[in-house]
């Protein structure tokens, strides 16, 4: 009450023109009021605007805390807390970060809004200029021999972002033998043509299944003369050589399960237990070269910033993934 009984004083005497004030704080106007008029000081003008909830987050300081102490986040700048320093580890620009703000303007409308349009925002800022890299998921992963491919491997420059050569350049092999996500090889059909990205056509010969079901080996042959248009499905790939890097995929779920907290909900219920989900990966050489906080698309699985980069076998670099305002996620 000490503190309250002094913002009006203090504002009134150190020349606040408008105390910004969300409407959490509506039945203290009086109060605030008459305080300056008993003190016959200066009126400052109450500007109220209503406070900024988002869904499936708490922002109450308190029950953030709870997280920490109860070591279900490590930190404050865990990548799922919305603090400004856990969403810029998550791969947020300053420059969204401030045209979502400006965009908010100061309402008065109470509102729950959704993540989705802060991170499409950023998705506008980062896609024109992140380089773009190639992972395929460890697990599953198909080997494709394609027989008539490169008799040994070829290594071509390409740029990290075909209309932003200011990203650089990256090497890319061609060999015969390639890696594909199972996601991807259970689609395939035997004679069917699909487009390996970045490369050209490939007509699939042979599909071998293990007992399961699942995908264990894919014969080709490249067709580089056929159209890329009459293809349905265009695929990511990796030349199955030593250099390849492990990657540490991340994505990152809400810290509750419910959308709207309600007055009487008894919060430590709400807690979701799978909130961080992790899939290794094996990357393109060129991603050994990653820095730490640099932004990239990985092609076909999503945005994601570096984390931690690699350190050499055992030492996966680690990428966290950034919300697009639209995906579900690379895992989805």
């Amino acid at each position: 009450q000490r503190v309250c009984g002094a913002c009006p004083y203090v504002d009134a005497v150190e020349g606040v023109t408008h105390a910004l004030r969300t409407s959490e704080y509506a039945d203290r106007d009086a109060q605030y009021k008459w305080v300056q008029e008993v003190m016959g000081v200066r009126k400052v003008h109450i500007w109220e605007y209503s406070r900024l909830n988002l869904v499936y987050t708490v922002l109450s300081k308190r029950k953030l805390q709870w997280f920490v102490d109860t070591g279900r986040v490590p930190s404050w700048r865990d990548p799922r807390f919305p603090t400004v320093q856990g969403i810029m580890r998550r791969g947020m620009q300053v420059e969204a970060l401030r045209e979502f703000i400006l965009s908010q303007g100061a309402s008065k409308n109470a509102n729950n809004m959704e993540w989705d349009k802060i991170w499409n925002i950023n998705k506008k800022v980062i896609d024109p200029v992140c380089p773009r890299h190639t992972a395929v998921i460890a697990a599953g992963r198909v080997p494709l021999t394609l027989t008539n491919g490169p008799a040994s491997p070829e290594v071509v420059i390409v740029p990290r972002h075909k209309k932003h050569p200011a990203a650089g350049s990256k090497a890319t092999t061609m060999c015969s033998s390639l890696l594909l996500d199972q996601a991807d090889a259970t689609l395939l059909t035997e004679n069917e043509e699909v487009t390996l990205m970045d490369w050209g056509n490939c007509i699939i010969r042979t599909i071998t299944r293990d007992a399961s079901g699942a995908v264990t080996a894919l014969t080709g042959e490249l067709h580089l003369a056929g159209s890329v248009k009459t293809t349905k499905y265009k695929l990511t790939w990796l030349p199955q050589i030593p250099d390849l890097v492990e990657v540490t995929l991340v994505e990152l779920g809400y810290l509750i399960n419910k959308k709207k907290v309600e007055e009487d909900d008894v919060f430590e219920q709400l807690v979701n237990d799978s909130s961080w989900v992790e899939a290794t990966a094996l990357g393109d050489a060129n991603m050994r070269n990653l820095k730490k906080g640099e932004v990239l698309q990985v092609e076909r699985k999503g945005y994601f910033i570096c984390d931690t980069i690699y350190g050499g076998p055992g030492c996966p670099a680690v990428l966290l993934n950034i919300p697009d305002g639209r995906s579900k996620g690379f895992a989805a």
